[in-house]
């Protein structure tokens, strides 16, 4: 009776122990960073603005820091449009595309702001009254009322791209396309005015007396706070 426990604690540990190596080597496998070198595009550039592809369009914010730009009182953000159909659609898209993009960084910012616990409590509480209207205000019409506050975007760059997309390399058929992209600067006490005024209306959306009290301490200083996100401060 006693040999045959010790065996099957030998069987538990042995199982337990290769348990342990496959989750080790699971999380290895993820945590494991792979360079993509060899990244197969289904297109072939065939014509652009310039001879290489501008570094602002990967990071707008570093490529400004590195190359002299005035990153103490302007923002910098990049946008790139998908194929269309000529450069001059692809440039306008990217164009008219930079407030609503600018818009929907500053709601989601306030979004992730009110998710956060306040005093051991969700700052919206989706059982508390007048919650579901104000995520519903937030997440349909805040970045639509944000864009009206978005002053002083000025397109710095533009860069385009005339792509031949091919079956052969994936693409769904053989056709010809443009990409286009801009390079935009903001100016920060613009932006950060923006979202004073973007959080005076959520708090105005806010019906519940006790739910307001709280969304409004959460909001308290998001313009300072947003500053300190982009800076990895908080």
């Amino acid at each position: 009776m006693l040999k045959r426990l010790v065996m099957l604690l030998l069987v538990a540990g042995l199982v337990s122990a290769c348990g342990s190596s496959v989750k080790k080597e699971e999380e290895s496998r993820e945590l494991r960073e792979e360079k993509h070198e060899d990244l197969k595009r289904d297109f072939d550039v065939i014509d652009a603005s310039s001879n290489t592809r501008p570094g602002w369009i990967e990071d707008a914010a570093v490529w400004a820091a590195q190359n002299g730009k005035d990153v103490a009182s302007l923002y910098f953000y990049s946008f790139e449009s998908e194929p269309k159909v000529s450069r001059q659609v692809a440039c306008d898209i990217a164009k008219a595309n930079t407030k609503s993009d600018i818009a929907g960084e500053i709601a989601t910012f306030i979004d992730k702001t009110l998710g956060q616990t306040l005093e051991g409590k969700a700052s919206i509480d989706v059982n508390t009254p007048g919650a579901n209207g104000l995520k519903e205000f937030i997440d349909n019409t805040l970045v639509e009322k944000i864009s009206s506050f978005v002053n002083g975007a000025a397109v710095q760059k533009t860069y385009w791209e005339k792509r031949k997309y091919l079956q052969d390399k994936g693409a769904e058929k053989d056709y010809v396309a443009y990409s286009c992209g801009v390079l935009v600067s903001m100016p920060k006490k613009n932006l950060e005015e923006a979202i004073r005024k973007a959080s005076t209306e959520v708090v105005k959306k806010t019906e519940d007396a006790e739910m307001k009290v709280k969304v409004q301490k959460a909001l308290d200083k998001a313009d300072e706070n947003f500053v300190k996100a982009r800076q990895g401060e908080i």
